[in-house]
């Protein structure tokens, strides 16, 4: 039975990818090194930045260093993003149809929390979500599910009676890894470029309640 209902950010609640895009571009300039498009969508959407630095900068990345270049590059997005922000058509009002069904809702990030708070807090919807986990809250990053497991574990329901919305290949696994349900967000990557979904969407303008209760 459906119980709980949680989003990851980037690609699901917000489209913040081209704009994560243009951040690591002014990024990697500096360094003399030109990514294309078609390696982002490979090796950045949907990682978690130690992956990414240490992708593109040719060598591991972790410690005191990640930290400091990882602030480089999302104080860079912030300050891009900030006059920017905006929901994936239909979230906000989606978000309110199934608060008022009673149902559990929370975010599970691999972003810092400073990004959560800005996007969420620019949507005016921060305060709505019963549970809040970012990139700091967890040992392991997606497909590791423990980010879907703890969310679960924070709102009180097994994760069988779960939703997932995920837009990455990465974050599908995850939640698929903690044994929830999952609907396939196709901002980023098509049907083909992820693993099995239990329902895709574009956005959320038709998606009423009914069709994700029926997948229980």
């Amino acid at each position: 039975m459906l119980k709980a209902v949680i989003f990851d950010m980037d690609g699901v609640i917000s489209h913040t990818n081209p704009f994560h895009s243009v951040a690591f571009k002014e990024f990697f300039a500096k360094r003399n090194i030109y990514p294309t498009e078609e390696e982002f969508k490979l090796h950045m959407y949907g990682k978690n930045n130690g992956y990414i630095l240490s992708h593109f900068l040719g060598r591991k990345i972790e410690g005191k260093e990640l930290k400091k270049l990882e602030f480089e590059k999302e104080s860079l997005f912030r300050e891009i993003y900030r006059d920017q922000v905006a929901d994936i058509s239909g979230f906000i009002g989606f978000l309110s149809k199934i608060i008022q069904a009673n149902l559990k809702v929370g975010v599970a990030t691999s972003a810092p929390r400073a990004n959560m708070d800005l996007i969420l807090g620019q949507l005016g919807i921060l305060q709505k979500f019963e549970s809040l986990l970012a990139e700091e809250d967890v040992q392991k990053h997606k497909p590791d599910p423990e980010v879907y497991k703890e969310s679960a574990q924070n709102l009180g329901v097994e994760p069988k009676d779960c939703l997932v919305f995920e837009d990455s290949f990465s974050g599908v696994m995850a939640a698929k890894n903690a044994g929830m349900k999952v609907v396939g967000v196709l901002s980023t990557h098509t049907i083909e470029e992820l693993p099995p979904c239990d329902l895709y969407l574009h956005n959320y303008l038709d998606l009423d309640l009914k069709r994700i209760q029926d997948l229980f």
